[in-house]
């Protein structure tokens, strides 16, 4: 398994339709030589809970390596573009982390 990337949002919910969309073109569109490069991606509105401190979605993907979440980070055209569009959402907060997996079932 590789690095595993946990990216939360909080966007108002009217807007989570939309960033969904974004995703669902970035799934699509995410290449590096011409090749997909994501390993998997997985997004989705967060349970309303106050464990969730005021986070709306959630977004989970996947990649090989630290090269290519690098990659994903700094050069990706459609992550880029995803960015661009996430900005209009009226983000009011985002939090990264990534890990690899020590333990799995």
């Amino acid at each position: 398994m590789g690095i595993i990337r946990i990216t939360m949002f909080k966007i108002p919910r009217e807007n989570i339709p939309k960033l969904l969309e974004n995703y669902r073109v970035l799934a699509k569109s995410a290449t590096k030589d011409n090749k997909p490069y994501i390993l998997s991606l997985q997004a989705g509105p967060a349970k309303e809970d106050a464990r969730s401190q005021g986070f709306t979605l959630v977004a989970k993907s996947e990649f090989k390596d630290l090269t290519d979440m690098k990659y994903y980070d700094e050069d990706c055209e459609a992550h880029k573009e995803l960015k661009g569009h996430a900005k209009s959402y009226g983000v009011e907060g985002i939090m990264t982390v990534y890990y690899e997996a020590e333990v799995n079932v």
